[in-house]
């Protein structure tokens, strides 16, 4: 016997796992031990597009119509395999400019706009709500179902169900505490819910799982197997049509519409946009997710159209809906065990939905709705505030509530009416709305903001229209003559068919209908009014670098084009706002280092500098609110359009000319160099390196003479000097290895042998050859390396030499007695970062100065050897710098030393322009 206790249970102690999941992945991060950097993780996030519609409604829509159902499954694998392309793009365009939602990457195409964002949110808004009412009703109406267990029954019209009784409420507010416990736990938009990622992806095993169990029970529980199964079927008159595909006339039939739907749905939805583009930690997971995605989807299709079938045939007569299969087919049988796993497969296809989507909006609602408003009425007093972060993570957790709560009143007004299939492709219909400006957008410069925002309005008034209204309509909320008559009694608007269109003729039922005349009008304006409207400088800009984002190298920013100044004070309060004072001074002391600037001797901020913090702040409030907050600290002289554009295609020139200059000079240049250094190499060797060398010669010869002159030395005090003469050789031979290395990665003469690999394996194998030595000095080493690592494009050999020296100069100096030595690495902003620290005497002011100097000969291009600390720093430094990576050292006297070097991840992508 199910008693409601055992029920809620069940369902408060998956949701207490799911919390402890994402705590733990959380915990993962927080120690550079990432989870979600896995491209399994990532395809099962993508699985967040299984809803309750799949769970539930696939079920009911093969019973009543057949496998039209797939074509809500075509769509994402056509998208995913022949569309990835589109997909790679707007996930290289987003983390370039730091995109925070699908509003913000329409607005940052589009100039920016506010009022575009604005639009976008709103429309996102309404059109998501009823998606998210359809999950709150699979909730409380398979919980009403499974408590009545043993007896099957329809639950009836919930909404006479008192609002402290309704468990749809409860639901819907344990939702709203999830999503805000994981979801607005950092104040950074564009910083990945780790944890949360963590759950979404546990639930869509959790959610195939129960699904396949229940497939498994009714085929060969039930039945003999899928034969058997599908000839008792095929024998009924109402199924047999669900063994053919028949094809409405005409060319824009409900198939077609639907798959069109289903594939713009992976791109739109503003859930699947969080999981697909923001929450996306390397680029490379996208490769394999364009065809673990398909299979998962196929996966969980198998079993559909047999429990479709077999709840048919079982519940011939009884008044059972076909959306409630799967879980009324284990209750009629009595099997317990498999009814309540139905139900939390339930509840996790619905709340992963409803959780991110109510993240994503209310990520939108906060920063193209609520802050355009504060930041437009200084009169309001809130932008004057000191710290605005605890306000902005009020507004979005207040925000996460608002959008559940208005989920919550759909349902009851509206969705007690419709299928879940039928209020998902009301929400469909209207995402798809983004599609023209999207793809536009990165496809076509002629795209303007006009235009997209043209184009937005009349496809979302005409989808209002042709199908937001009727389904009012239908509630009684709208009187019946207007659907039946048009307005006023104008038949040639009536919202189905408007202006008479012979939907029988095309196959169309209302989805399609208003799929049609509300892209025919979102395009048709979006096209004409680009034609005809004149961009603005700043949108002909970005219009340029989306379109040819593969073209420009990383450093060429949409934001990069400020040509106003302002202090800097006003910089660092403008970021302590919005960032906190903490991350602002990091932000800053991270910007210096790299640009080396000293902020005690530098008051104005110059355009880079803006630059850098309109991107910052882009990750927190949006691309268009952050542009508003910077321009009202900064005195801007607007660049002319056609310096901009210069500064553009003289970026692109130097990419597309650069690999075949540096390809047709490079003989040249080797021979050149070769030359040169073959005539310095004397003067540099004996000038440079007499003091590395003297000491080891020094030593050898002392000995030799030493050994020959004293032939009656007793044998032991003869093996003690000839174990030094052996030690003293091999210092030498690594000293002339060393300048020899320096020479030819200066003079570009060493062969580079490049491959994916794993850094984490040459860490391993750098430990591995140094062990003998840290033993010989009894020193402690701590590994803290991350399981799971991102590939890298690299030298395994040349960055192993790299490791091995920075190991060699943390065992050189460090603490004698009790030394320890901690490597660490983690995975940052698309780089790998790994410190080696010792407990050593560190380094003192004068010495850091000198080792400073010698990387910026090196990043300069400085010719000879740097002096200074010896050529292991060096060479390391040409070779992190081939890699397009970065090394610095900090350290205080006394307290150790910590040398820390980063790489990209994505070598692939990165262009190469020599050391």
């Amino acid at each position: 016997m199910l008693e409601k206790g055992v029920i809620l249970v069940f369902a408060f102690g998956y949701m207490g796992l799911l919390f402890a999941i994402a705590r733990y992945g959380d915990k993962r991060a927080e120690s550079g031990r990432s989870l979600i950097s896995n491209p399994y993780i990532y395809t099962l996030s993508l699985a967040v597009y299984c809803t309750a519609w799949t769970f539930y409604g696939s079920v009911g829509m093969a019973s009543r119509t057949g496998i039209r159902y797939l074509a809500v499954y075509i769509g994402p694998t056509l998208t995913a395999s022949l569309g990835w392309v589109v997909l790679r793009k707007i996930l290289r365009i987003s983390k370039r400019n730091r995109i925070t939602s699908i509003a913000d990457f329409i607005a940052s195409r589009y100039g920016k706009s506010a009022l575009l964002a604005g639009v976008v949110t709103v429309i996102a808004v309404i059109g998501v709500i009823p998606y998210i009412s359809v999950q709150i009703k699979a909730i409380s109406t398979t919980y009403l179902i499974v408590s009545h267990y043993p007896d099957i029954s329809n639950p009836g019209y919930l909404g006479n169900i008192p609002l402290f009784k309704d468990t749809a409420l409860y639901v819907a507010l344990l939702l709203a505490l999830f999503a805000v416990l994981f979801g607005t736990r950092h104040l950074e938009a564009t910083e990945r819910h780790e944890g949360l990622v963590t759950a979404i992806a546990f639930e869509s095993l959790v959610k195939l799982i129960a699904f396949t169990c229940v497939g498994l029970f009714v085929t060969y529980g039930l039945y003999d197997g899928f034969g058997d199964l599908f000839r008792k079927a095929a024998a009924l008159p109402q199924i047999s049509r669900h063994f053919t595909i028949n094809l409405p006339a005409g060319t824009f039939s409900t198939w077609y519409a639907g798959i069109f739907l289903a594939m713009m749905a992976i791109i739109c939805l503003p859930r699947q946009f969080q999981v697909t583009v923001v929450e996306n930690v390397n680029e490379e997971h996208l490769k394999k997710a364009i065809w673990l995605f398909p299979l998962y989807l196929l996966a969980i299709n198998i079993f559909v159209l047999p429990v479709a079938f077999g709840g048919i045939l079982h519940f011939t007569g009884a008044a059972v809906d076909g959306d409630t299969f799967v879980l009324t087919l284990p209750m009629a049988e009595k099997q317990q065990a498999l009814a309540l796993l139905v139900f939390i497969g339930g509840l996790s296809a619905a709340s992963g939905m409803v959780i991110v989507s109510s993240i994503a909006l209310a990520t939108m609602i906060c920063n193209d709705l609520v802050m355009p408003v504060l930041l437009r009425l200084p009169s309001l007093g809130v932008v004057r505030r000191s710290d605005m972060t605890t306000l902005l993570l009020a507004i979005r957790r207040g925000s996460i509530l608002v959008v559940l709560l208005l989920g919550y009143t759909y349902f009851h007004l509206v969705g007690e009416y419709y299928t879940l299939v039928s209020i998902g492709m009301i929400s469909f219909t209207a995402v798809a709305q983004f599609a023209p400006a999207i793809l536009g957008g990165i496809f076509w410069k002629g795209g303007s903001r006009k235009g997209a925002l043209w184009g937005l309005v009349a496809g979302f008034l005409v989808w209002a229209y042709t199908l937001m209204l009727p389904g009012l309509g239908k509630t009684g909320l709208l009187p019946e003559g207007f659907l039946s008559h048009g307005p006023f009694g104008i038949g040639l608007l009536k919202p189905y068919p408007l202006f008479y269109l012979n939907v029988d003729a095309l196959g169309f039922d209302h989805y399609a209908h208003a799929l049609f005349w509300s892209m025919l009008a979102n395009a048709g304006a979006y096209l004409i009014v680009s034609l005809f409207s004149r961009q603005s400088a700043l949108e002909q800009t970005q219009a340029t670098l989306f379109v040819d984002v593969f073209r420009y190298a990383p450093e060429t920013q949409i934001s990069s084009f400020w040509s106003g100044t302002t202090s800097i004070e006003a910089v660092r309060t403008l970021m302590g706002r919005f960032l906190g004072q903490e991350r602002c001074e990091k932000i800053l002391s991270e910007y210096g280092r790299k640009e080396n600037i000293d902020w005690a001797r530098t008051s104005t901020a110059n355009p880079g500098l803006i630059s850098h913090v309109e991107s910052q702040l882009a990750g927190v409030i949006g691309s268009a609110s952050a542009r508003v907050a910077v321009a009202s600290v900064v005195k801007e002289a607007p660049l002319d359009i056609r310096d901009i554009m210069d500064v553009l295609d003289e970026t692109r020139q130097v990419m597309i000319y650069s690999r075949e200059l540096e390809k047709a000079t490079s003989e040249l240049k080797a021979a050149n160099e070769q030359l040169k250094e073959l005539d310095k190499l004397k003067d540099d060797f004996i000038s440079t390196v007499t003091h590395e060398l003297r000491t080891p010669l020094t030593s050898v010869r002392a000995l030799a003479e030493i050994l020959h002159t004293n032939p009656d030395l007793d044998q032991e005090q003869r093996k003690n000097f000839s174990g030094i003469i052996v030690k003293e050789s091999e210092r030498l031979s690594r000293l002339i290895n060393d300048v020899l290395d320096f020479q030819k990665i200066h003079s570009g003469r060493i062969e580079w042998h490049l491959s994916h690999l794993n850094f984490r394996k040459v860490i391993e194998d750098s430990v591995e050859a140094s062990m003998q030595l840290i033993e010989d000095k009894k020193i402690q080493l701590i590994l803290d390396l991350p399981k799971a690592v991102p590939l890298i494009r690299g030298d395994h050999d040349r960055l192993m030499q790299a490791m091995l020296n920075l190991i060699s100069n943390a065992v050189k100096f460090c603490n004698e007695t009790e030394g320890l030595i901690t490597i660490a690495m983690t995975i940052e902003d698309y780089q790998i970062k790994v410190r080696v620290s010792d407990n050593g005497i560190g380094i003192s002011p004068d010495d850091q100065k000198i080792i400073f100097e010698e990387f910026r000969q090196v990043k300069d291009g400085a010719k000879g050897r740097p002096k200074g600390s010896g050529l292991g720093l060096p060479i390391t430094k040409r070779i992190i710098a081939f890699h397009r990576g970065d090394i610095w050292v900090e350290s205080r006297p006394g307290e150790g030393s910590t040398f820390s070097f980063k790489l990209p991840l994505d070598m692939d992508r990165v262009p190469h322009f020599g050391i």
